[in-house]
């Protein structure tokens, strides 16, 4: 039968063949706990670094070379960002199947392949088809895929090794940015966009599958009475508090994908310059940086369902602050209370979704979960641009942003603790 990866809480010291390895190999056993989040660690890292924070550094030189307007541009990454959210319940299945090793590895591959492509891109079908590949390594190895891997391979520690992951994907855009600028400088874009397929290529890809060698043996089963109950995905599309978490991660993915895309012209209808405006969203990557290590630090006593509340709190304050202040404290207060929220949602989704429905079908649940969430956010920054062709302005927009994280915060709440049932 069939192995694959399940979950274990500390590193056996037997070796045995993976269901990931190739037939008739013989594997080392699995890395140690603290050695597989390392290496998921900078997976992540690079991976957000490159297929999530770049997009918007090569902007400017395509336009320069090949004439498109910023409509035809952002489409692409529109286009990926549905791919994403499309492709994402693929994913989880084919972890929960025993594949997570060849998910993570096989998406930074992919990925590295999608920026050779998007360098040779001249037409505007070839650039497209390029973010439609790279969707694909999204779904692959960005935070889900990963949180599932780890989750089901050290059940008992998953939520220290979620922490640790999103603590150092954190400095991705810290990185992105005078990365992409160095290279493009050093290389011009189409050179700058294969030196990072290379690394996603030839570092990344070897690195996530030498992290995940191995498959963890599986645990004996608790006794009868005390066992936790996992859903299956259909069970838990029949529950209320599935579909309660997927509105409240969606209305909050909504909302802050909309302000990512419109937040410097929200700032010139304040009447505020491009400087100002900088000197406050600059706060957004060390408070979202600064929330993980509070975390980390001082939440162990607090609850992941108390950490949901507070965060959900969050976003909204931010957005009816920014939306009725001028002032730069207000505007400052903004930037870390929503970068603290957004810091610390991540860590919240990850670790209520397997307490609430437990670890065996993790990959399909969340995955489910994470589509319409990923599809919402594709649409938002669209979205918000139709609002404002309805309501008088942003001012307006953010207030009802605002209200839409209210709703979240509402359905957060109702969907109750976390904990799955036991079995009788």
């Amino acid at each position: 039968m069939a192995q694959t990866d399940h979950d274990v809480p500390s590193n056996p010291p037997l070796p045995r063949v993976s269901h990931d390895g190739a037939p008739g190999s013989t594997l080392k056993g699995p890395l140690s706990f603290q050695a597989t989040v390392r290496a998921l660690a900078l997976g992540q890292l690079l991976c957000w670094a490159a297929l999530y924070y770049t997009f918007s550094s090569f902007v400017l030189p395509m336009q320069r070379e090949l004439a498109w307007t910023s409509p035809q541009l952002m489409g692409a990454f529109t286009t990926g960002l549905a791919v994403w959210g499309v492709a994402t319940y693929a994913a989880g299945a084919a972890i929960d199947r025993g594949h997570g090793r060849w998910v993570l590895s096989g998406g930074a591959a992919i990925g590295g392949l999608g920026f050779m492509l998007w360098s040779l891109a001249t037409s505007l079908g070839l650039l497209y088809s390029a973010w439609v590949v790279l969707g694909m390594a999204m779904a692959m190895c960005m935070y889900e895929p990963a949180f599932s891997v780890l989750t089901k391979r050290f059940p008992d520690r998953f939520a220290q090794g979620i922490t640790a992951l999103t603590l150092v994907a954190g400095f991705a855009s810290t990185l992105a940015f005078p990365a992409a600028a160095w290279l493009i400088a050093c290389c011009d874009w189409r050179g700058a966009l294969q030196i990072i397929g290379a690394v996603l290529l030839f570092v990344v890809a070897p690195l996530h599958a030498w992290a995940l060698r191995g498959t963890p043996p599986v645990l004996p089963k608790p006794a009868a009475g005390t066992a936790r109950q996992d859903a299956t995905l259909h069970e838990a599309l029949r529950e209320p508090r599935f579909w309660l978490l997927t509105v409240a991660f969606t209305l909050y993915a909504f909302a802050a994908a909309a302000i990512w895309a419109h937040i410097m012209p929200a700032f010139a209808a304040k009447g505020l310059s491009e400087g100002q405006a900088l000197a406050v969203v600059v706060w957004f990557g060390p408070a979202q940086v600064a929330g993980r290590v509070a975390y980390v630090m001082f939440g162990k006593r607090l609850s992941i369902r108390a950490l949901g509340l507070l965060v959900l709190a969050g976003m909204p304050l931010s957005l009816a602050i920014f939306a009725v202040s001028n002032q730069v404290g207000a505007m400052l207060l903004f930037a870390l209370l929503f970068g603290v929220a957004n810091g610390l949602v991540t860590i919240v989704r990850g670790t209520i979704v397997p307490q609430a429905f437990g670890h065996s079908n993790l990959g399909r649940i969340s995955g489910a979960m994470s589509a319409i969430s990923l599809l919402a956010r594709a649409a938002a920054p669209l979205a918000a641009a139709a609002l404002l062709l309805v309501v008088a302005g942003y001012r307006e927009l953010l207030l009802l942003l605002a209200g839409l994280g209210v709703a979240a915060l509402v359905a957060f709440a109702m969907a109750g603790p976390a904990q799955s049932p036991t079995r009788s």
